[in-house]
């Protein structure tokens, strides 16, 4: 999701890595669930989010649609997101005592925050959102055990290909002349990547490559119609 302010403005001014201390750490604050409240339909899901939920709840990206996530256009294209519950907007995860229902597997917005990523040309770096986290004093942390992801490289290569591959779309259906075919091209992205269910047997990644180039083979037939 494209956000329409400074890095200034919402962050610390620095940029990090994987590597680098950061103080997003809120673990000392017990039973805080702030940031699992009100945040509208910010938390976008992406293909390895949906692999997550699906095999640790064992359930299809359908059934998930009935009553925890729904969809909603963002930068032009149809993308899942967590279906903030009543009128306090909380997390359809969160348990009865207010914490984290899916937390081993909860999705990558949830892992990052307060973090954010600030994509460049050949990859992205972090950054601290200054605004977004009610704890105070957060103590240091490196920013990759924060995250807690494993084979955090291969899923940082996955992150930024999906990101090349939705601007790629975008600007197709920006450019595109023809409305019913670039809806084709949306479609066609939630079909390959979120409804059809995902192998658990099978490496992510390896079936997500797979899915790619099955997408822009698609994009590239719908171009030449």
């Amino acid at each position: 999701m494209k956000r329409q302010v400074s890095l200034e403005e919402i962050s610390d001014g620095k940029l990090y890595n994987s590597n680098d201390m950061v103080k997003a750490d809120c673990a000392g604050c017990t039973g805080c669930s702030s940031c699992c409240h009100g945040m509208g339909n910010s938390i976008i899901l992406d293909p390895f989010d949906i692999f997550q939920l699906t095999k640790n709840l064992k359930c299809s990206f359908e059934q998930l649609l009935e009553k925890k996530l729904e969809l909603n256009i963002v930068d032009r294209i149809i993308l899942p997101n967590l279906k903030m519950d009543g009128d306090e907007e909380c997390c359809p995860f969160l348990d009865e005592n207010e914490r984290c229902s899916i937390h081993p597997f909860r999705p990558s917005v949830c892992r990052l925050f307060p973090l954010g990523r600030y994509y460049e040309e050949n990859g992205f770096r972090y950054f601290l959102q200054i605004h977004e986290c009610k704890k105070e004093n957060r103590a240091k942390i490196k920013v990759k055990k924060w995250i807690d992801m494993p084979d955090l490289k291969e899923h940082e290569a996955f992150v930024m290909k999906w990101h090349n591959f939705l601007k790629e779309t975008e600007e197709q259906i920006e450019d595109g002349k023809d409305e019913n075919l670039m809806k084709n091209m949306d479609l066609s992205i939630l079909k390959i990547f979120y409804i059809r269910p995902y192998e658990e047997g099978c490496d992510f990644f390896h079936q997500f490559e797979e899915r790619l180039r099955e997408a822009r083979a698609f994009a590239k037939m719908i171009q030449n119609i």
